[in-house]
């Protein structure tokens, strides 16, 4: 049956999210560095959007796979459509970059050259570099329609280039029309071919294994001067074709499929067998993305196309400095420029490491806002649980974690300290096989347990279990952990999540259950914590069943929804209902949201995105109850695929000061009136204004004031 409510589409839903990303290098409040960063951080999503959404889209348009969710005809159509919406964000990006980013460096007396030109003072040693540093590890590679062409590797720079033979005496004629066949496959006339000289193409990739990207040139006065490198080697391609004029040049790079499609139904070592093998294929996966400098002139891209039989809807106009990920590592010599100072993390005064977190959470759950409060509390943890004598077991999922791992290197020395120690690894977290793969193979040569993933499924939830028994076979507490995200010390100062240790006994055996089921032993059944593809699903429709009751009663109907993304139709459609039931819902959603504000069936709903010095990314949902709110926090999105896909996993926070704390941060949240935007029925992202006479809210920075005032 047909729904009578409508949908944002996904991608371009997520398009929308990470333009408000760029929109941050607008922001001059901040930091220049960091405003250089969030271009950064836009080009390297827009890198991964593309290899793995845009590929899944292009393979339905070829006809190569099938998809329940879409035709040929619609997946071509939404390919032109994200193109479309991606070129239309180029023309903002370059404007922030040269208009804004640009003359803000040149204020702080930084020049970076953006072209040939440089100034007269630097022209020596910009020659003298190149021959130093540059010019043995450059190989350019003859482009030809008719013949083999060079493979080009993804996410790689190349310089396209195009030259002409230099104009020679008549008796020098024969040699050059010999160069233009070998070079161009094409058959020239006897004619004088000085009169009409053919053009040839090469391709040279970038060595930016051997030479940095930005290359520091010598100061001057005040001035501080940077450099692309592909620009010092355009200056000087004049060396490497003696022989031809150069004609022009320009970067141009090619996007692959990274997505892994495995046999889900495969045995776990079938599945490593697998992963290890199409791991090493993900760099030569099909096009998905030409990305060229738009400068290019139509029939030199055309001959680009032609020699390297690309799809027109591959193709994807770019800037003349491409990659631009890697601004990330823009050097800056000017010290004198301060970097953001982000709030620190809070060592709590309970939690000194002489004390036991053991007995403390015995008395009563503690929950920990990362990255506010140092993760360093969650490690402390799992070592009093290595060195605890009463410590049986200990049983974690594995989704991401660092490399190197400090997590994992404490879960070794428990399986190496005589405990028993249980890690279920979930080998398909996207771009993390490898890491995961070997993790595993450590821990299980140190003797841990390792349980691979389950056929069909993923496990994204994020949990930990310290089971105990007293030593003389008496019972004693149990710990809990349930969080919004990995176990990974490096993520953990960069996302802001959430994380609650408990003992009760109910969220302790569901845990437990939760841990048999991952192992194929039990018929799971859940009392309090919601787990997808169990009971979730049915729970959040009595949730939102019994806010619309209290509406039409007359009451307050209310909910809170935070969460990186809202997909689900059927759940949007329940949100829809509840809305046109007068209950008053807002959501709080960073990145993907596919329900529609400001339609009749959604007036009572309000749509908050939040960016800022750290990634949103804990998943908290509040219902109220009439008074009586009910407070979640776990792991799952709204999404299809993590509601009926995965197994995640949310537990209610049952401590009222607890409720009460992640309720303040909400409020806040929503009040946020410097980082925050409404999202509006075209997408658009609506600054939030602060109101004369109101403070100032910034949300991750008033929560974490918050936070210090009440943890001291």
């Amino acid at each position: 049956m047909e729904s009578k409510y409508n949908y944002f589409k996904r991608d371009i839903s997520w398009l929308s999210f990470n333009y408000r990303v760029l929109l941050e290098a607008l922001d001059e409040r901040l930091p220049l560095y960091e405003r250089i960063n969030f271009i950064s951080i836009y080009s390297s999503n827009l890198e991964e959007f593309y290899k793995i959404r845009v590929a899944d889209h292009k393979a339905v348009a070829s006809g190569a796979t099938e998809s329940d969710e879409e035709t040929v005809q619609s997946a071509r159509e939404l390919v032109e459509e994200i193109n479309k919406e991606v070129t239309r964000q180029l023309d903002d990006r370059v404007r922030i970059y040269e208009q804004k980013i640009l003359p803000a460096l040149r204020k702080n007396h930084i020049i970076f050259y953006q072209d040939n030109h440089v100034e007269p003072f630097h022209q020596q040693f910009i020659k003298d570099f190149f021959r130093e540093e540059i010019f043995p590890y450059l190989q350019p590679v003859p482009v030809s329609k008719d013949k083999i062409v060079s493979f080009l590797r993804d996410n790689r720079l190349y310089l396209a280039i195009r030259v002409y033979p230099k104009k020679e005496e008549e008796n020098k004629g024969e040699e050059t029309k010999e160069n233009i066949e070998k070079y161009t496959g094409e058959c020239i006339n006897e004619r004088n071919v000085t009169d009409f000289r053919q053009p040839l193409y090469f391709v040279m990739k970038q060595p930016y294994a051997k030479v940095p990207r930005f290359i520091e040139l010598p100061s001057r006065e005040k001035n501080h001067y940077l450099m692309f490198t592909e620009d010092i080697i355009k200056a000087n391609l004049n060396l490497i074709f003696p022989g031809y004029d150069v004609d022009s040049s320009y970067c141009i790079k090619i996007s692959r499929d990274a997505d892994i499609l495995i046999d889900d139904s495969a045995s776990s070592a079938d599945l490593v067998a697998q992963l290890k093998k199409k791991v090493k294929k993900r760099k030569i996966g099909d096009v998905c993305r030409f990305v060229y400098d738009r400068a290019m002139p139509s029939e030199f891209l055309d001959f680009l196309v032609d020699a390297f039989r690309i799809q027109r809807d591959e193709l994807v106009p770019g800037d003349k400095h491409l990659n631009l990920e890697d601004l990330r590592h823009l050097p800056n010599p000017n010290k004198s420029l301060h970097s953001l100072e982000k709030p620190k993390p809070m060592k709590l005064t309970v939690l000194d490491e002489k004390e036991s977190i053991f007995n403390y959470v015995a008395k009563k759950d503690l929950l920990l806002y990362y990255p506010y409060h140092s993760f360093e509390h969650f490690i402390h943890f799992l070592y009093e649980a290595v060195h605890n004598p009463e410590t049986r077991e200990i049983m974690v999922t594995q989704y991401r974690v660092a490399e190197n791992s400090a997590v994992i290197n404490t879960l070794i020395a428990a399986a190496q300290n005589g405990k028993k120690v249980t890690v279920f690894v979930e080998l398909k977290a996207r771009f993390d096989e490898e890491n995961n793969l070997a993790t595993a193979e450590m821990m299980q040569a140190a003797g841990i347990k390792i349980i691979y993933s389950i056929p069909g499924l993923k496990v994204h939830a994020k949990v930990a279990l310290i089971r105990r028994r007293g030593l003389n076979g008496e019972k004693i507490p149990s710990y809990a952990y349930i969080s919004t995200g990995n176990f990974n010390e490096k993520t953990a100062t960069l996302y802001a999540d959430c994380g609650l240790f408990t003992c009760r006994k109910e969220i302790v055996a569901d845990l437990y259950n939760l841990f048999r089921t991952l192992q194929g032993k039990e018929d799971p059944k859940f009392t309090t914590l919601l787990v997808a593809r169990f009971n979730l699903i049915p729970e959040l429709n009595r949730l939102i069943d019994c806010e619309i009751s209290l509406a039409d009663e007359g009451k307050q109907g209310r909910i809170i929804l935070k969460m990186n993304a809202l997909q689900d139709p059927a759940m949007i459609d329940r949100l829809y209902e509840a809305s046109e039931h007068g209950v008053q819902i807002d959501l709080i959603v960073r990145g993907i949201c596919c329900l529609i504000p400001g339609q009749s069936y959604s007036r009572n709903i309000r749509v908050t995105r939040i960016v800022d010095s750290f990634l949103e990314h804990a998943r908290i949902w509040y219902f109220g109850n009439d008074g009586s709110p009910k407070v979640f926090m776990g792991s799952p999105d709204w999404m299809r695929r993590n509601l009926y896909r995965r197994i995640e996993a949310i537990t209610p926070v049952l401590a009222p000061d607890l409720c009460d704390s992640l309720i303040e941060m909400l409020d806040i949240q929503l009040a946020d009136n410097q980082k925050a935007c409404w999202v509006d029925d075209k997408l658009q992202n609506i600054f939030k204004k602060r109101t004369p006479g109101t403070p100032a809210v910034r949300a991750q920075y008033t929560f974490y004031d918050w936070l210090n005032k009440k943890d001291n």
